[in-house]
């Protein structure tokens, strides 16, 4: 790095012809333009300037090693005007990886996404297994529950409500559960986590000290999606998320039951790795999705 300074205290003082003037275009003094010019022709082994009291003149050795010099200078700015541009500029692939379920939160925006950062290719892996990101080479994940990794970087989104559903014509069969006491003579459909084969709880805050939920299962899956067809279905009662049910609920395929009885939102986060340097792509993606994914609130469409 030294040689390069020297490199361009040279430049500058051939092209303005004094230490002065090239230090102070340098932001230097002139002692140090010239120290680090006498550096340069003492590692080169060859005197590239003519001194005298009263002018500063390049040798024969002085101009041929300018113009090399002074070619290197400009294609060194132009490739930090590029890399500048370019980190300015969003551009390139992302690898997003986010839940399956999380697409009906992501669909309707990423429209606006591409139009706003069209030289972002977005490649975006849908799947509910936990990938590593650093090792699988993801730029951005979205993911709920406990966030252990230390080499992320996590940032909070929107809050969702989990629901217990039921289909009309279930509840016309089976009857509506008022409490959680009711759901004893219920038919269950089940989620199961696919990283941990573990079934999901259902969180219902209830006062009954000795209170066990014995409704009978009949389905489980490790699918949210299955798991709301089967419910609008008609083959039981199942727990997903406010945004998955919503449309249904909507429509009057499927009905919200006991909601004063469950207890605690969900929140999806944004991870990434832990980096100083964030690369533009990354950053503009995840500022987007906070910006349009993001409430302070959950809110239940009945």
């Amino acid at each position: 790095m030294d040689q390069f300074n020297g490199l361009a205290a040279f430049v500058r003082t051939a092209d303005l012809g004094s230490f002065a003037a090239a230090g102070k275009a340098l932001g230097l003094t002139p002692s140090a333009v010239g120290k680090a010019v006498t550096t340069l022709e003492r590692h080169l082994g060859v005197r590239l300037f003519q001194r005298s009291t009263r002018s500063l003149r390049l040798t024969e050795e002085g101009r041929l090693f300018h113009d090399r010099c002074k070619r290197i200078l400009d294609d060194f700015e132009d490739a930090r005007a590029s890399l500048a541009h370019a980190l300015a500029t969003p551009n390139g692939r992302l690898r997003v990886s986010v839940p399956l379920v999380s697409y009906h939160l992501l669909l309707p925006v990423i429209p606006e996404f591409i139009k706003r950062f069209p030289d972002v290719e977005l490649d975006i892996d849908f799947n509910d297994l936990i990938v590593d990101l650093i090792d699988q080479g993801i730029d951005v994940a979205i993911r709920s529950g406990d966030l252990p990794d230390s080499r992320l970087t996590s940032r909070a989104l929107r809050p969702f409500r989990m629901l217990l559903c039921a289909a009309p014509d279930y509840l016309a069969e089976c009857g509506t559960p008022l409490r959680p006491k009711d759901l004893d003579h219920h038919l269950a459909i089940r989620f199961r986590y696919p990283n941990t084969g573990k079934l999901q709880p259902w969180p219902l805050r209830v006062s009954e000290f000795d209170f066990e939920m014995r409704a009978r299962t009949v389905l489980t899956c490790n699918n949210m999606e299955a798991l709301r067809g089967a419910t609008e279905s008609g083959l039981g009662i199942g727990f997903m998320p406010d945004f998955l049910a919503r449309a249904a609920i909507a429509a009057g395929r499927l009905q919200p039951l006991l909601t004063d009885f469950l207890d605690g939102p969900g929140q999806f986060h944004l991870l990434w790795a832990s980096n100083r340097h964030l690369s533009p792509k990354v950053r503009v993606f995840v500022d987007f999705l906070s910006e349009r994914l993001f409430s302070s609130h959950c809110a239940i469409e009945a």
